[in-house]
């Protein structure tokens, strides 16, 4: 199994911003708790690099990846606090040279068909679409990748999808797995709600297996 298909093992992906360290290890618990294995910790603040640390140093079952990666300075504290893969909202050149390099896998951010086309030139077939919602949702995703089919791309959409509308991205086959932020919003963390948070996981899951059995 590669990277990427680790990845996709699951059909959701929790999109997390942590404003203190301390809450990883019990944030990741609870998504744990409620059946999912992977994260995204997004380089959004400064505590996103201790937070992947210490997810990884105590739960090696969790798999960690570090998101918001924008810059190669940002890429290289995140392997050095050991992510296992990466996400940005978008494509720039010199990071997904970077992770190719050093084989992490890695999810650049497409927003049109010409950044799918730079992508795909880049060697990446595994995208994220964003910011979904906003850029036309799951009909405009469809558009875009009809000229791509042959490649056989996988999409990440991610931006604006909720318990209510993911169902719209994951029965379309290109789609791999879903970030989603609501799964464990930042008011929750902060507030130690890990048992909402749990339940939160769970129902997504249970709703996501309706449209990945179809």
């Amino acid at each position: 199994m590669n990277g990427f298909e680790r990845i996709a093992l699951q059909p959701i992906l929790p999109v997390i911003v942590i404003d203190d360290a301390d809450s990883a290890l019990p944030l990741a618990e609870a998504l744990l708790a409620g059946g999912l294995s992977s994260i995204e910790i997004t380089f959004r603040t400064a505590a996103a690099p201790e937070a992947i640390r210490r997810i990884r140093d105590a739960l090696p079952e969790m798999h960690v990846g570090a998101g918001t990666i924008l810059r190669v300075e940002q890429a290289k504290a995140a392997l050095d606090a050991g992510a296992q893969f990466a996400l940005s909202p978008g494509l720039n050149e010199k990071v997904v040279r970077y992770f190719a390099e050093r084989k992490v896998p890695f999810i650049p951010g497409i927003m049109t068909p010409t950044e799918i086309d730079r992508a795909t030139e880049l060697g990446c077939t595994f995208l994220k679409f964003f910011p979904a919602e906003n850029a036309g949702g799951a009909a405009a995703l469809k558009g875009m990748n009809a000229p791509f089919k042959h490649l056989k791309l996988k999409f990440c959409p991610t931006g604006g999808l909720t318990l209510a509308n993911m169902g719209d991205y994951l029965s379309m086959p290109e789609v791999f797995a879903i970030g989603g932020s609501w799964l464990a919003k930042r008011e929750q963390i902060t507030g130690g709600k890990w048992g909402e948070i749990s339940q939160q996981a769970k129902e997504a899951l249970q709703t996501a297996a309706k449209f990945r059995a179809r």
